[in-house]
């Protein structure tokens, strides 16, 4: 855990993006659509920020990840702001990496209620990948509901 956990995202990537169709709903259809994330280095390495494009469902999304590290407490703070839900930048995901994965989580919301969310990275430097998933239960039962896997573009 540094302030170069992040280092194997830096560049320009292709994102394959795998989307459950109805979050928490006990759905099993996927939705899938490609996307581009381009990620630069801030503040000396402290930082990072993500600015993502994708088309899904003919619309366009604009997205940025703002990640920044604590060095006090060896943690990332990831922040997320769309154009899906314009002017809002969304409470952090927390957490920190264990060798090639990190585990961060924070609050979210699913169909109007609160859930706890988690992103999971895997930082393999040839194909990296994230997911989300929401718990309904603070965290006793998870469904995975966004996968992205990343490829040089």
């Amino acid at each position: 855990m540094s302030l170069h956990d992040f280092d194997f995202l830096m560049g320009y990537w292709r994102v394959h993006n795998r989307c459950l169709k109805e979050k928490l709903q006990g759905s099993s259809e996927w939705i899938e659509f490609e996307g581009f994330s381009d990620v630069k280095s801030l503040l000396n390495g402290l930082g990072n920020l993500d600015q993502f494009s994708a088309k899904r469902d003919g619309k366009s999304i604009e997205g940025i990840s703002l990640r920044l590290f604590n060095p006090a407490s060896g943690e990332w703070s990831i922040y997320w702001a769309d154009s899906v839900r314009a002017g809002v930048l969304q409470p952090p995901m927390v957490g920190r990496f264990d060798g090639l994965s990190g585990e961060f989580f924070g609050a979210e919301e699913a169909g109007g209620k609160p859930v706890l969310c988690r992103f999971r990275w895997e930082s393999t430097p040839e194909s990296p990948r994230w997911e989300q998933a929401f718990s309904p239960d603070g965290g006793q039962n998870w469904e995975t509901n966004w996968i992205m896997t990343f490829s040089r573009a």
